[in-house]
């Protein structure tokens, strides 16, 4: 009885739209860097790690105001208590793991093994938790737990919660945790280069009255300081023999030093690039309309000079020369696939608000297609325009969704009259395409909680999601039947072999565990 309640509210939980909707409000508001509310998330974050440390700084020397004491100490915790708990909440999904968990052992005819998805999730959700992120949120939380004046010194683990909110220091960690082979090899040579010298400069150094190295830990201090080839000259040795070990150290300082900056250099200059897109998605995020140049040919030249009088245009081109001669003419243009769904992920794009229109202006019907299907596979409102090479391919340019269809020699002056600077209309329409770009042929599992709403194949209504049933597979007489008719009866044990967009199956499946009856 237990495990079905725990069954039925996980399958509620992940089919609630209300549930997934406030999940993914946190999700975005403290994971994603492109959500619009995030960056004043952040500034208020960055405040209040401030503030904190400035008060255990005034704390030092002067006396702090009780009411002040407790701002920092219960209520700030209290918020960052908040947040690391939001944080662990939003990581994973726990109804997810249940749900997974259930659906494999009804596949091998089992009962639900409960202690399995409790087990996996404690192993996710403690993943997340021993992250060096999740330790320091931990820490900046510790004094609200304690009032021991030692205690409020993990509020300066406040100021290491930065790293999650400024990206700049996120692109330098990233940049060197690239080289993180690198650094660590060089870790492994510093640490016994001073091991040696703090060993042999006490054996040299500390039975000589008038040297300043008396304990191993000051010949360990020598070394990091003189390695480090920063010298503050308060220990230093008096016997030949310990200077000789200086020199040696010196050198090796040097060579350390001069390894760590070339690493750095190296990992930048591998970045640059990298870091360069990153630029120019933020600066394109930053842009609240424009049109997107699908192809950069003769005639998107042309188009392009035209609406860029009046709008922002962007270009979007798998080939690299033309990205480099579009940006030669003065363009914005990127080297991104318009016939992948990953490109538009990558870019960051938001079609539905940002985009005024998509024009598909490649010398390749079929490209053009592509691009068109690719879009609509996600959006079903922005207006497509697309030239047409061949006059066969009209109907396919059609079906995939494009609104208005032009041929080559008649589009720029249309183009320059109709659309620089005016509003475009939007209509809707969603095709499939290649599993490349974002379509793919999935089972889903017939388990009890799918037949308390649908009996039959006729029930499961997959054209409303763009789903095409290919077949059922149909566990008692252990046989595939291609193309089932509407009155087929399901039975628990039953897999459908569909094909559509990941997305739309996605919402397909969500639908058929909602409890409808």
């Amino acid at each position: 009885m237990i495990k079905q309640l725990i069954v039925d509210g996980a399958y509620y939980l992940n089919t609630s739209s209300v549930y997934q909707k406030k999940k993914l409000f946190f999700y975005n508001l403290l994971e994603n860097s492109n959500y619009k509310y995030k960056k004043y998330f952040d500034i208020f974050m960055i405040t209040l790690i401030f503030i904190s440390v400035a008060i255990l700084i005034r704390e030092v020397k002067s006396h702090i105001n009780d009411s002040l004491l407790f701002f920092n100490n219960y209520v700030v915790s209290f918020i960052f208590l908040i947040e690391y708990i939001l944080r662990v909440w939003v990581n994973n999904s726990i109804s997810k793991i249940i749900i997974n968990q259930n659906e494999y052992d009804l596949m091998l005819g089992e009962r639900f093994n409960i202690s399995k998805a409790l087990k996996e999730i404690l192993k996710t959700k403690f993943k997340y938790m021993i992250s060096f992120k999740a330790i320091v949120d931990l820490l900046a939380i510790i004094p609200f737990f304690h009032q021991l004046r030692l205690l409020r010194i993990f509020i300066l683990f406040r100021v290491f919660k930065l790293f999650r909110y400024a990206k700049s220091i996120q692109t330098f960690t990233s940049v060197v945790t690239a080289k993180k082979f690198e650094f660590f090899t060089l870790f492994i040579f510093a640490s016994i280069i001073i091991f040696v010298s703090s060993v042999l400069i006490y054996v040299m150094e500390a039975n000589n009255p008038e040297s300043s190295i008396e304990t191993i830990f000051e010949a360990i201090y020598w070394s990091v300081v003189t390695i480090s080839t920063v010298g503050y000259g308060d220990i230093s040795p008096v016997t030949q023999e310990g200077r000789v070990v200086a020199m040696f150290v010196i050198i090796a300082g040097i060579a350390v030093f001069s390894f760590t900056t070339s690493l750095i250099v190296t990992s930048f200059t591998e970045k640059l690039d990298e870091i360069k897109d990153m630029k120019f998605i933020n600066d394109i995020a930053k842009i609240k309309e424009f049109y997107l140049i699908c192809g950069y040919e003769k005639v998107a030249k042309e188009v392009v000079k035209e609406l860029s009088k009046n709008s922002k245009v962007i270009i979007l081109e798998e080939d690299l020369e033309k990205v480099e001669l579009a940006k030669k003419d003065g363009f914005i243009a990127v080297n991104y696939n318009p016939g992948s769904i990953q490109s538009y992920k990558k870019l960051r794009i938001n079609i539905q608000t940002q985009v005024k229109a998509i024009l598909c202006l490649s010398h390749s019907d079929v490209e053009n297609v592509y691009t068109a299907l690719t879009v609509r596979s996600f959006n079903k409102d922005v207006f497509i325009l697309s030239i047409l090479i061949n006059k066969t391919n009209r109907n396919k340019l059609k079906f995939a969704g494009v609104n208005e269809i032009f041929y080559e020699k008649e589009l720029v002056g249309i183009i320059a009259k109709e659309f620089a600077g005016q509003p475009v209309a939007f209509e809707a329409i969603h095709a499939l395409r290649s599993n490349y770009n974002g379509v793919k042929v999935e089972e889903l599992f017939i388990s009890d909680r799918v037949l308390d709403s649908f009996n039959i194949i006729g029930d499961l209504n997959n054209k409303k999601y763009r789903i095409v049933l290919l077949g059922v597979y149909k566990k008692s007489k252990k046989r595939f039947f291609f193309n089932p008719i509407d009155s087929m009866i399901l039975e628990t044990g039953d897999y459908l072999l569909v094909i559509g967009n990941t997305v739309f199956i996605k919402e397909f499946d969500i639908n058929l565990h909602k409890k409808v009856k």
